[in-house]
């Protein structure tokens, strides 16, 4: 549904709003077309099995990379005037937290991208996995494997600061040290820079926390330089997309702590993502696929009675979100696929 045809009629009868809160621009905007044909998806879904207690779903775009302020302004008329049920998306986690803001104990807000922890306000669900929970044992396999000199690289918002204040634990008690640390403007990273600064270091391995555009434009870079086939690479932000962008990796040294389904012959939501969309389909990639649990897991609760947006959590603890979809589909599902890209 159009934002402003909303708007300007304001409720409709025997519907099920959710903004879909997505970045139209920015870094992580080039996941936004997997992303929609997903959410049309589970929509479709939802309402083939008779919708959310018979009332269909109607997703309601929401630009979520126009920054912080422009996406708040953006959601805010929808939820001021009652106009959305629901918001359900990814984007970066400064636009996340003031969308909190908009929100909060008044509609449920499912966050589906890996987060930042510590506190939330009430009615916000956060699908995806706090920094400990995603990388923790990533870093621990890889310095098992010889990374003891790690470098930390990645966009200067709230998400990769955390990040980075978390695993310095992590690499210490695995025996290692945090040798460099840089963090880059959003959207206005110098890559080359970036790179150069990373060599002097002579880092065993980098913990890579870009996203989107950001982290395709450092890859792009670090493929040029010496250090490509030596250096690991370990990334909270590489997705299929991104691996599109930068052309693949072949060296064996690239790594993801995201959930994958390229290929999974096993992934029923993959086949009828392929079925319904054809063959000039965008790739579903994790964040895209995470957009759809998102949905799935709104709709299931919502169903069921669990959502009461005055409470945190909207009445889910995120440990228990997981059991709401199918095992393993959630970004927050335990156990870490470690694999380096471009091998298997």
């Amino acid at each position: 549904m159009d934002p402003l045809e909303v708007l300007v009629r304001g409720r409709g009868p025997r519907q099920v709003r959710v903004a879909l809160a997505l970045p139209g621009a920015g870094p992580l905007g080039m996941a936004r077309p997997a992303a929609m044909a997903a959410a049309v998806l589970a929509a479709e879904t939802v309402n083939d099995d008779g919708g959310i207690r018979d009332r269909d779903m109607r997703l309601v775009p929401v630009d979520a990379g126009a920054g912080p302020a422009g996406s708040a302004a953006a959601l805010a008329p929808l939820v001021d005037g009652g106009l959305v049920d629901a918001v359900v998306g990814f984007h970066t986690s400064d636009v996340h937290r003031e969308l909190e803001r908009v929100t909060a104990g008044r509609i449920p807000y499912f966050f589906t991208a890996p987060h930042e922890g510590g506190e939330r306000r009430p009615g916000v669900v956060r699908v995806g996995p706090g920094p400990m929970r995603q990388l923790a044992e990533p870093i621990r396999q890889l310095s098992r494997a010889g990374a003891r000199r790690w470098a930390l690289v990645g966009s200067d918002y709230v998400w990769p600061r955390s990040v980075h204040r978390a695993v310095r634990r992590v690499i210490r008690e695995a025996g290692g040290e945090v040798v460099g640390e840089r963090l880059e403007p959003l959207g206005r990273s110098r890559p080359a820079e970036a790179v150069r600064r990373v060599e002097s270091w002579r880092p065993d391995a980098v913990l890579l926390t870009m996203v989107g555009r950001d982290l395709a434009l450092f890859n792009r870079a670090f493929a040029a330089s010496p250090m490509l086939g030596r250096v690991l690479r370990l990334s909270g932000g590489l997705e299929e997309t991104g691996l599109l962008e930068i052309e693949g990796d072949r060296t064996g040294t690239l790594f993801s702590a995201m959930d994958w389904y390229a290929g999974d012959p096993e992934d029923e939501v993959s086949d009828r993502y392929a079925h319904r969309w054809g063959e000039v389909r965008p790739p579903l990639a994790s964040y895209a696929r995470s957009c759809f649990d998102g949905l799935m897991l709104f709709a299931e609760s919502a169903s069921e009675g669990r959502l009461d947006p005055s409470r945190p959590w909207a009445g889910l603890h995120p440990e228990e979100a997981g059991a709401l979809v199918r095992p393993g589909v959630l970004a927050c599902a335990d156990g870490v696929l470690l694999r380096p890209l471009g091998r298997s």
